[in-house]
């Protein structure tokens, strides 16, 4: 059975920085497409960013465009969500997410990922 457990939230002031990480058992990371998505209160889950499982390329929302990276270390069957620049605006939970046989056209839709972890609370505020 495949688990997904994200880390690395917390409370960080405006400007702040903070890594997500996310660890994967029961799956071997190298076959799965993986992302973030978030969700704040009152609002619908967004997506952040993914990886995709082969070559790498990485795909972002344009709120977090070159603030946020997303990367992956699939010896350790994890994958990162480095954020800097943070705003108020980025207070949400954050959700780590894989799946299988996505395509490019299907990478920002939260429904078409098999697996989610049980989310980590980030809060940007002074």
């Amino acid at each position: 059975q495949v688990q997904l457990v994200e880390s690395g939230g917390g409370l960080v002031q405006p400007g702040g920085s903070l890594r997500l990480s996310c660890v994967a058992s029961g799956a071997t990371l190298r076959t799965y497409t993986t992302a973030w998505f978030r969700q704040a209160p009152g609002k619908e889950r967004e997506f952040v960013a993914t990886i995709k499982r082969y070559g790498g390329a990485t795909y972002y929302a344009d709120s977090v465009k070159g603030r946020f990276t997303i990367s992956r270390d699939n010896a350790k069957n994890t994958w990162y969500l480095q954020m800097d620049g943070l705003k108020p605006e980025d207070t949400a939970v954050y959700y780590c997410a894989a799946g299988m046989g996505l395509i490019t056209s299907s990478l920002r839709i939260g429904a078409q990922y098999d697996h989610w972890g049980q989310g980590t609370q980030v809060t940007v505020s002074s």
